[in-house]
C-alpha cells in the first residue's frame, strides 16, 4: 500500500507541475492530451508494479525477469499509444510526443526507485 500512496503523492506533484506548466505557457509546451496520457501512466505504472510484486511473491529468485516484463510491457504499450496518435490524428504530433515521453520517464523513474526501495531489503534476506 505503501507504493500506491507514493504514487498517488507523486502523481498530485506531476499534476500540479502540467497545470501550472499549462497556466504559464497555455499550449505552446503542454498538449491537450496530457492529462490523457498522465492517467495512462499512472494505470500502466499500478498494474507494472502489481505484476512485479505478484511475481515475487511467488518466485523472489526472479526478480529480473518479473521486473524486465513489466518494462517490456510498458514500453510495447507506449509504443502502441504513439504509433496510434500519429496515424489517427495529424495536430501536434511532436508536442504529443515530448510530453508523453516526458511522463514516460518521470514514471518509470518513480517505478524504478520504487522497486528498489521495496524489493532490496528482501533480495538481501534471501542472500
Amino acid at each position: 500500500m505503501k507504493f500506491f500512496r507514493n504514487l498517488l503523492i507523486f502523481t498530485g506533484i506531476v499534476s500540479i507541475g502540467i497545470g501550472l506548466l499549462s497556466h504559464f505557457t497555455g499550449t505552446a509546451l503542454v498538449h491537450s492530451l496530457v492529462w490523457y496520457i498522465l492517467i495512462f501512466f499512472v494505470l500502466v505504472t499500478a498494474l507494472a508494479y502489481y505484476v512485479s510484486r505478484l511475481g515475487v511473491s511467488y518466485d523472489p529468485d526472479n526478480f529480473q525477469l518479473y521486473y524486465f516484463g513489466s518494462m517490456g510491457f510498458r514500453m510495447i504499450l507506449s509504443i502502441a499509444v504513439i504509433f496510434i496518435y500519429v496515424f489517427m490524428y495529424s495536430e501536434n504530433e511532436l508536442q504529443f510526443v515530448f510530453n508523453f515521453f516526458a511522463l514516460y520517464f518521470l514514471f518509470t523513474g518513480f517505478e524504478i526507485y520504487s522497486l528498489i526501495t521495496n524489493f532490496a531489503p528482501q533480495l538481501k534476506k534471501q542472500n
